[in-house]
């Protein structure tokens, strides 16, 4: 069994001021945001980025996972508070304002529901994945969602209304019409 050394304190710091500055970076320039700009802006070094994220995807995932939990989360909690498919519109609209405000997190979850019907395996991924299945399911118990629809069709199409609402004014405002839209056309005994 490997054994994990804890951090030192001041790899810690590093850790954690590099994610901070991730953060803002990737919402202000999106997932393209360069990497020696937040290592410079969190003053380390582009080795210290590179020992602690190996990749812009490692980068894009520990910036990300705690909101990407938290998304998951307020699923159950709908889900506790409204119809399903009431609690699914909901979520699926929070879930793109989160994808129009936090820019990269949209670059994130974009490429993890084109892997063929599945979310690419990650804690961001799966915890998505588990969440819009809840929803689906739940949903299609009561009759308010077509049988024939999969989770990741809705997460492919919850991505594509927050970019086409981006487009739309560059801002996301139009989320919640695109959303019943959609909503409508997924309804039970439309086809």
């Amino acid at each position: 069994m490997v054994q994990v050394r804890p951090m030192r304190a001041d790899a810690r710091r590093n850790y954690e001021r590099l994610l901070t500055i991730a953060v803002e970076a990737f919402a202000e320039h999106g997932e393209g945001a360069s990497l020696d700009d937040i290592a410079k802006r969190a003053g380390v070094g582009s080795g210290t980025l590179y020992r602690h994220f190996p990749t812009r995807q490692a980068l894009l995932e520990a910036a990300y996972l705690d909101r990407v939990e938290a998304i998951a989360a307020r699923a159950d909690e709908l889900a506790a508070e409204l119809p399903p498919g009431e609690a699914l519109g909901e979520w699926l609209y929070e879930l793109g304002a989160g994808l129009t405000r936090m820019r990269g997190l949209k670059a994130l979850l974009g490429p993890a529901v084109t892997d063929s019907g599945s979310l690419v395996n990650t804690a961001c991924g799966d915890s998505v994945k588990a969440a819009a299945g809840r929803l689906v399911r739940a949903a299609q118990e009561e009759g308010t969602l077509r049988r024939d629809v999969e989770p990741v069709d809705v997460l492919r199409l919850a991505h594509g209304v927050a970019t086409a609402s981006e487009l739309a004014d560059g801002e996301g405002r139009h989320i919640r019409r695109y959303l019943t839209l959609l909503m409508e056309g997924l309804a039970a005994g439309r086809r």
